[in-house]
């Protein structure tokens, strides 16, 4: 399929796991990538494997903290590739701790990359979405929808993207754009596989969202992804889809 033909795709996080693995997928599809990633390296791995694949792949450094910096890498894509038709806001960043030693900087960190950075970003992008009638895909968690023990600061930002999702997809309702969220449980990432749990965790409490099914693999989510992007999905916006391996239906 090449459902991407002449599609410029900007995706964050895309240095690894469901961002890199969205990369491939799209890239497959004949869409010009356009990734971006605090790790250089991961980053230029990633457009190695596009382009060793037959796809075209931009690949820049960007810290989607700051939004001058979110601003100017929607304009650098832009000016390379002449046009955006998807932002796929893919980063993010998780640390799990009690409520009470939630340290300020964590706190800052997980809202700042969960729900600042694909807020800037979607500033810079929306104009040009409108534009090509293209659209944006969040990706939140399941931890946006339902309380998780441990991750306050991972659940509020999730919860906030979810519903920045929504008001968007309201305020631009009118509009030439869609606007959709994933809600994903845990994910066979480096994101995941790099968590350090609390001291003295209380294993029922983490039950309840570990779910009966294995997790999902990073090309699960960005097949998700794939749909959402393309016209396939005209009909879909505003949207929240829970791709969570049932963790959240009962």
């Amino acid at each position: 399929m090449s459902r991407f033909q002449n599609r410029v795709v900007f995706v964050t996080g895309a240095a690894s796991g469901i961002g890199r693995s969205t990369c491939l997928r799209l890239g497959s599809e004949s869409a010009q990538i356009y990734g971006a990633d605090v790790d250089a390296a991961g980053l230029e791995e990633t457009a190695g494997l596009v382009r060793q694949a037959g796809g075209t792949m931009e690949a820049a450094t960007c810290n989607v903290t700051s939004r001058a910096a979110c601003f100017d890498a929607i304009a650098a894509c832009v000016a390379k590739f002449g046009k955006l038709d998807v932002l796929a806001n893919v980063a993010g960043v998780v640390r799990f701790s009690h409520a009470t030693e939630t340290s300020e900087d964590e706190w800052n960190l997980m809202l700042a990359v969960n729900l600042s950075g694909p807020f800037f970003l979607s500033q810079a992008a929306i104009p040009h979405l409108i534009e090509s009638k293209g659209n944006i895909v969040n990706i939140a968690s399941n931890a946006g929808l339902m309380g998780q023990a441990y991750t306050v600061g991972y659940c509020a930002s999730k919860a906030g993207l979810i519903n920045m999702s929504k008001a968007l997809a309201m305020e631009f309702v009118k509009s030439d754009i869609r606007i959709n969220c994933i809600a994903p449980s845990g994910t066979a990432t480096s994101l995941v596989a790099n968590v350090q749990f609390p001291s003295n965790p209380d294993g029922a409490l983490m039950d309840r969202y570990r779910g009966f099914r294995p997790m999902s693999q990073p090309e699960d989510i960005a097949n998700v992804i794939a749909f959402l992007a393309s016209d396939e999905a005209k009909a879909v916006h505003g949207a929240v889809w829970e791709a969570d391996q049932a963790v959240s239906a009962g």
